[in-house]
């Protein structure tokens, strides 16, 4: 009986503890090519590709800066990363000649585009303008 009374109060601390304290969700950036790309894009309302090679400083830098804004934005926006090399037909059936690019979709249809690599305070003001984000 005292066993079974144990485990009954160690079964509520923790549910109380996970309703106290839930498991925080984890965002990240989902990689993006020909087999996902179209499902990507019909997947998800407000969609951000960032297209980026390895070999390209620049988009070294923007890399930690798009994981940041996929936290921050959690599910509102949908975040996803596209290696050129990899995929050139993605990339050039947009006409991407520079890098890095990001690209903000909204319903499947292209928003916004930027050229270059951007500070985090830039490119959050153009998710929010792109999407009309309270």
């Amino acid at each position: 009986m005292e066993d079974e009374l144990q485990r009954i109060r160690e079964k509520k601390l923790r549910e109380m503890e996970e309703r106290l304290h839930p498991p925080k969700q984890e965002f990240k950036v989902h990689p993006v090519d020909s087999r996902n790309f179209q499902s990507m894009l019909t997947t998800h309302r407000y969609l951000v590709i960032d297209f980026w090679a390895e070999w390209c400083g620049p988009c070294r830098r923007v890399g930690p800066v798009v994981e940041e804004l996929a936290r921050e934005f959690g599910d509102r926006v949908t975040f996803g990363k596209c290696n050129t090399d990899q995929n050139p037909g993605i990339a050039s059936g947009f006409g991407i000649t520079a890098i890095p690019t990001i690209i903000l979709f909204s319903g499947g249809q292209i928003a916004d585009v930027v050229v270059g690599a951007y500070p985090k305070e830039t490119l959050k003001a153009r998710i929010f303008r792109a999407f009309g984000l309270p």
